[in-house]
């Protein structure tokens, strides 16, 4: 909690961070809804065997709550709480790693992951 009228300030980089996150967070919560629809739908139209019936129901509501998920970080990333600026340290830490077990140092993503990386651990006092 914040001492009595402080308000912490939103740095520009994750207000940017946090509303790209969201948007990727509701197109995987689109393609979750989709899939759903379609596994609804798939007695009435030909699809392929993996999405449709049972097994694309699920899938459908997997991709679906891992896109609300991500809407989730996004929010506590645009709230400054401290729980997402965590989750989104570990993630990019992850893709650092993957990126470095892979030998893809010179590559876009492990190059973007470290500016965020390094980027959230340089704002991380704006975090509550």
């Amino acid at each position: 909690m914040s001492a009595p009228g402080y308000a912490p300030s939103r740095p520009l980089g994750v207000a940017i961070l946090a509303m790209l996150v969201g948007i990727y967070g509701f197109l995987v919560f689109l393609g979750g809804l989709l899939l759903l629809i379609g596994a609804s739908v798939s007695s009435f139209v030909t699809l392929p065997e993996h999405f449709g019936g049972y097994s694309g129901f699920v899938l459908g509501l997997i991709v679906l709550i891992i896109g609300l998920v991500i809407l989730g970080v996004a929010v506590g990333l645009w709230r400054l709480r401290m729980w997402a600026l965590v989750l989104a340290l570990i993630v990019t830490f992850i893709e650092l790693l993957l990126n470095a077990l892979a030998h893809n140092f010179i590559s876009l993503g492990f190059i973007l992951s470290l500016i965020v990386f390094v980027y959230l651990l340089a704002v991380s006092r704006h975090f509550l």
